[in-house]
């Protein structure tokens, strides 16, 4: 006569694999840099494809999420556009970076380009160096400095081309790099400094031209990721982690308007 399972150990057995089936079925959640929003849908429906593994973005500027990561908002990935806002999450022990050569810096995996953006149909002069110096140039967006890394980006920019006090009465403020393009997309501005990877959006593409701003006008703009302490699904960020850095989703990152880092 077949031996009897124990009633107790069957319903072990249902609450382990009732908890398994949860947790496959639980998405991802990922704190996501406003300048992804063009970049990162397709990635992770790829990523899906690839490995089953459902992650759904939210997009903010950098300080925004950091800020929610710090109030308990349920994200297990952060994906900043700098590595400023990630490391604090790490000082504070709410992050980390684990699996990384230095599990207290933040994993770059993309670095940033400022272009400045305008209408084709614009009264003005393409974009240029000489555009920004143009005093027919009324209104200018830039992302928030205090929120956004490419709005700290452009206010360097400018100050490092001496035109940020001239400019600064003309300034239109953005909450962050993709209310920015709006900005200048729909004429609530002359000219953008935003992010390549916006430019290259295809409405973005279609309405208007963008000059690629000097690099030693700004620092580097490193994007940083780091994983959020409190996740339950450790296993599945590495897996996009590790995604996101291989080499063909690297070369996808390149064509989108974002440096590889591999």
């Amino acid at each position: 006569m077949p031996r009897q399972i124990p009633k107790s150990l069957l319903v072990a057995l249902f609450g382990i694999a009732y908890t398994a089936i949860a947790i496959s079925q639980t998405p991802l959640r990922i704190a996501a840099a406003a300048d992804l929003e063009p970049v990162l849908p397709l990635i992770l429906a790829q990523f899906e494809q690839a490995t089953g593994i459902h992650a759904e973005a939210t997009f903010q500027a950098s300080a925004v999420l950091t800020t929610q990561i710090q109030n308990g908002a349920p994200f297990d990935l952060f994906l900043s556009a700098d590595v400023s806002y990630p490391k604090r999450l790490i000082d504070a022990g709410l992050a980390d970076a684990a699996g990384s050569p230095d599990s207290s810096t933040p994993i770059v995996y993309a670095r940033g380009t400022l272009v400045l953006w305008a209408r084709k149909d614009s009264h003005l002069p393409p974009p240029s160096l000489n555009l920004l110096r143009s005093p027919d140039l009324k209104r200018l967006a830039i992302a928030n400095a205090d929120r956004a890394p490419y709005g700290r980006a452009a206010v360097a920019a400018l100050t490092s081309l001496k035109l940020y006090e001239t400019l600064k009465p003309r300034i239109v403020t953005a909450e962050n790099i993709a209310q920015t393009a709006q900005f200048v997309d729909t004429g609530n501005a002359d000219a953008g400094l935003i992010s390549l990877t916006s430019a290259l959006t295809p409405r973005l593409a279609a309405d208007g031209t963008y000059f690629v701003l000097p690099r030693d006008l700004y620092p580097p703009i490193e994007q940083g990721a780091v994983i959020i302490s409190k996740t339950t699904q450790r296993p599945q960020v590495h897996k996009l982690l590790d995604y996101l850095l291989s080499e063909p989703v690297q070369s996808q990152l390149a064509k989108s308007g974002l440096t590889p880092v591999r």
